[in-house]
């Protein structure tokens, strides 16, 4: 597999079945993706799944280990687009994934209407105003700063692509959390499970995972706190079977 500028391989799982192709400047996935990854419904034999905002292909490639569904990603960067086609090449899963060069506020062509099971995203999180705020890295400003997308094309987004009945889970930072519940119940998904992640415990949530259900009824369960470090700095047994397996 050929590697561009300073890109590397990672191993993506800790038994080394699975790489990624990663980059410094580019695009790396985070711990954020990982943890949407697991706390995503899958059907496990058959469905299609969308996950947009897909970057280097991480959450499809997670999936994968979970799913016989067909997976299919949307990145809007070009440079990224092309590292999540070679990974999924590189882990020969051409037949199970898919990744889409495209904007996800212009795929209904593309994909068409309410055709998916399950929609994922892990969104750009920060609504920056001002250019100055922005990272000097383009690359990392798109992927983090609503510059492409906002968070309601985004949800409208996945509203638009999920079948009635279907899921749609994200991950964000609790201080959009009121954003968040109100744009899901203005696009008719109503939301179902919650979760907040903290670093460790006695610290200010930094992550939820949510799940909304379209044209589902009201009854949001909130799930139990998700702790990422013990005191001692070392992973939480959790946290430790979610990132490693």
């Amino acid at each position: 597999m050929k590697l561009h500028d300073d890109e590397r391989l990672d191993y993506l799982l800790a038994d080394e079945s699975m790489k990624i192709i990663q980059s410094t400047t580019a695009f790396s996935f985070s711990l954020d993706a990982v943890l949407l990854a697991h706390f995503a419904y899958v059907p496990i034999k058959r469905g299609n799944i969308l996950d947009l905002c897909t970057g280097n292909g991480v959450i499809p490639l997670l999936l994968s280990r979970r799913t016989r569904a067909t997976i299919t990603g949307v990145e809007i960067q070009d440079r990224i687009f092309g590292m999540a086609k070679r990974s999924v090449e590189m882990n020969h899963l051409d037949e199970q994934i898919s990744i889409i060069h495209g904007d996800l506020k212009e795929m209904q062509p593309i994909l068409g209407q309410s055709s998916f099971d399950v929609v994922t995203c892990n969104p750009p999180y920060f609504p920056t105003p001002s250019k100055s705020e922005h990272n000097h890295n383009e690359y990392l400003t798109i992927a983090r700063h609503e510059v492409c997308c906002t968070l309601e094309d985004v949800v409208k987004a996945c509203k638009l692509h999920v079948r009635p009945g279907g899921k749609v889970s994200m991950v964000h930072r609790p201080g959009r959390l009121a954003d968040i519940i109100s744009l899901f119940r203005k696009y008719k998904l109503e939301p179902k499970r919650l979760q907040f992640v903290y670093p460790k415990k006695g610290r200010e949530a930094n992550m939820l995972l949510i799940e909304g259900t379209r044209d589902g009824k009201a009854d949001m369960k909130i799930l139990p706190p998700l702790y990422i470090y013990e005191e001692d700095g070392t992973y939480t047994e959790e946290a430790e079977e979610i990132i490693y397996g």
